[in-house]
């Protein structure tokens, strides 16, 4: 599917559930937030069918996000259902890594590809403060695991300048030592916590100004938000990306479906089409797909300080 702006939509993100077992600053309020009736959220079977037709559209490649999706009781028998369409080339799962010890060998079997892992800080006391009550450990243990059952493994890490500027070092050495890419991302002004963003922001160039023997590597994928360095002598590679500092709106190539069943063309932007009451009507839904398609923005607005209503939890990142 090809964008008036030229861009072929390809990547489909789906946020299964806005539910999740951490309660991250950067992501949620401190209270919280409402989590979604049960019968707003699409079923698996509804979501399957929108991945389908956007597959049969030219969709290659499909991640699941949350919340934190292996919360969600059904996961391992979706994305084997998901596994059987034969033009998907790769099913992949962001994940705060905390449930992965367990289900690692399952999600193998199951037909995924590969794991993104959610990971702001080496400290045990900074991880317990962060995410408002996790263990460090937990997905220190669920890495290994993914590593050991064959899952291809990437660390993402939000910089944040009150948890983990003084670490920034030791996570570039983590793509050395642990042979994996690990990205820095910038904070998002998204929802309630717009205040919280703005105030911890860190721009991507601090890594570069504090890791000066990082070494830019060509792009493998040029549709990808991140710009690539590498270690000397290092197996992984070091991710920049950078949606304040640097935008890739030019490349963008992904849509996104939020658990309750809207299309959002742009992460950085309000804009919606419902696609669940046309599901539970029965209607034919390619068109609304081609709809988002179509209403995709050239560019997302974040530097003249458009803000989004939803909370993360409730996009998927």
């Amino acid at each position: 599917m090809i964008d008036r702006f030229g861009r072929d939509i390809n990547y489909l993100r789906v946020s299964v559930t806005d539910r999740c077992n951490y309660r991250c600053q950067y992501c949620m309020p401190h209270d919280g937030v409402k989590s979604m009736a049960h019968e707003d959220l699409l079923s698996f079977e509804e979501m399957y069918m929108v991945i389908h037709s956007f597959v049969s559209l030219g969709v290659k490649k499909v991640r699941l996000t949350g919340g934190e999706p292996l919360v969600r009781r059904g996961i391992l028998g979706f994305i084997q259902s998901l596994s059987r369409i034969h033009a998907l080339e790769d099913i992949a799962l962001t994940t705060n890594g905390s449930l992965l010890k367990e289900m690692a060998a399952d999600l193998k079997k199951s037909g995924l590809h590969r794991v993104n892992i959610s990971l702001d800080t080496l400290n045990p006391d900074r991880f317990k403060r962060l995410t408002r009550g996790g263990t460090l450990q937990e997905v220190l243990d669920g890495i290994t695991q993914a590593k050991n059952v064959g899952l291809t493994v990437k660390l993402n890490c939000v910089l944040n300048k009150d948890i983990n500027f003084d670490e920034i070092r030791d996570f570039v050495q983590l793509s050395h030592d642990w042979k994996m890419d690990v990205r820095f991302i910038e904070l998002m002004p998204i929802g309630e916590n717009v205040d919280y963003a703005l105030r911890h922001f860190v721009s991507t160039q601090e890594v570069l100004r504090l890791c000066p023997d990082l070494v830019a590597t060509e792009a493998v994928d040029p549709s990808s938000p991140a710009r690539y360095y590498r270690l000397p002598e290092a197996v992984g590679k070091v991710g920049l990306i950078s949606p304040l500092s640097c935008n890739f709106c030019h490349d963008c190539n992904r849509i996104r479906l939020t658990p309750d069943g809207k299309l959002k063309p742009c992460l950085h932007n309000d804009m919606e089409i419902d696609l669940r009451t046309p599901l539970r009507n029965g209607e034919n839904i390619m068109s609304y797909l081609m709809d988002a398609i179509a209403v995709k923005p050239e560019k997302h607005l974040l530097d003249q300080h458009q803000t989004i209503v939803r909370q993360m939890s409730q996009i998927g990142g």
